[in-house]
């Protein structure tokens, strides 16, 4: 799938539109989820234009991982890093990715169950 540059996301990063934003650095932007689904949920996005994680190709492994670290980051300065939290990348419509500009779901501050979904 081709990045579609008009997409919620693509525009929060150009700040056409407003996000409750909790981190930001050189490589994302993470803000707190319009329909959250627990107490805490927070999107990690790249600056960089990836649909998915299935396009990711091998120069985005650096960014790939920092949105990892990050993840781990605001967990930790939204303390819900010692309880325990979530993180979830939908990856294409039959996973219920809605917005193709890859995100990570940071969710914590309830019980999850298994198998998710």
């Amino acid at each position: 799938m081709s990045y579609d540059d008009n997409n919620i996301f693509a525009k929060i990063l150009r700040k056409e539109i407003p996000a409750d934003v909790v981190h930001e650095d050189e490589h994302c932007l993470a803000f707190r989820d319009i329909q959250p689904q627990a107490p805490t949920h927070v999107l990690v996005i790249p600056k960089q234009p990836i649909a998915k994680l299935a396009d990711a190709t091998p120069e985005d492994r650096q960014v790939l991982g920092h949105l990892m670290w990050a993840a781990g980051e605001i967990a930790r300065k939204e303390g819900i890093a010692e309880d325990g939290f979530r993180i979830a990348i939908n990856n294409g419509g039959r996973a219920n990715q809605t917005v193709f500009h890859l995100h990570v779901h940071v969710m914590g501050g309830r019980d999850f169950t298994w198998p998710p979904g």
